[in-house]
């Protein structure tokens, strides 16, 4: 704690001077008995005086137990190999481009949890029936989670106090968005297999995510993004439910496990709808 001391040439006085109350010269034993009234004062009520407790100590060897969470704000996305949870980030003040190769299940619950965290959730898709049930289960598209048709999502307004996600679920082929990634506005690209306008969105994403794939699409995928071999020849093996995330160099297969109410609206995890 800093203590600030006034200058002698303030409130008190000038350096040397005597102090006065009302005129009149004080002596110098009157300074000791001002102090201690203003004592007596404060302990019978006049002021406060803080609460006292006991004195919190730790040990030396108690320190390496005292540990914080500290990580990531953003949605659970599903649990890593040691069974911790896998946190995105979705909410972001810089543009965030996310393309999921895989299933419209896993889309699904991304967009179910953003929504849970308070982001507003835009969703272009060709295939609005797929995702009605999502829109009555939020309420009908006033708390959170809209669809819009291919090319018709209008201007979102996001915000630092209202993030945005748009997800792009518009087949092999989507074509350019007219609502891109921004400040707090993150872009997730549904592609069910290896498209053919793939490598475009991978150079534009800050982060992959790959379900399984065919032994061939896991060959390309190799060579569009630098993948090793072992995570390559993993690719066709997967479950259902199991995502492979690389971003600027780093990799982590991640499980995305339901919820019981996510299971009773979406059913089961499925790589294939």
């Amino acid at each position: 704690m800093t203590t600030h001391v006034a200058d002698g040439a303030g409130a008190y006085g000038t350096p040397g001077a005597a102090g006065t109350a009302g005129g009149a010269q004080l002596s110098a034993g009157e300074p000791q008995q001002a102090s201690g009234r203003a004592r007596g004062l404060l302990r019978t009520g006049f002021g406060l005086l803080g609460p006292r407790h006991g004195r919190h100590t730790l040990s030396a060897d108690d320190l390496d137990t005292l540990t914080l969470p500290i990580g990531d704000d953003g949605v659970v996305i599903g649990v890593d190999a040691e069974g911790q949870p896998a946190v995105l980030g979705l909410n972001r003040p810089t543009p965030y481009d996310v393309v999921l190769i895989g299933g419209l299940w896993t889309a699904q619950v991304f967009a179910l949890r953003a929504a849970a965290t308070g982001a507003r959730v835009a969703v272009e898709t060709g295939r609005a029936q797929a995702w009605t049930q999502l829109v009555h289960a939020m309420g009908g598209g006033q708390n959170g989670l809209a669809v819009y048709d291919v090319g018709r999502v209008p201007p979102q307004g996001a915000s630092a106090g209202t993030p945005v996600l748009v997800v792009r679920d518009c087949g092999m082929r989507p074509p350019r968005g007219r609502v891109v990634s921004g400040p707090w506005q993150s872009v997730l690209t549904l592609l069910p297999y290896l498209s053919p306008v793939a490598p475009r969105l991978l150079r534009q994403a800050r982060l992959v995510g790959v379900q399984r794939i065919s032994p061939g699409e896991a060959g390309d995928l190799r060579q569009a993004i630098a993948l090793p071999r072992d995570d390559a020849d993993a690719l066709p093996t997967l479950a259902d439910g199991v995502t492979l995330w690389c971003a600027d160099g780093d990799r982590q297969y991640v499980t995305t496990v339901p919820t019981d109410a996510e299971t009773g609206l979406l059913g089961m995890p499925r790589r294939m709808d």
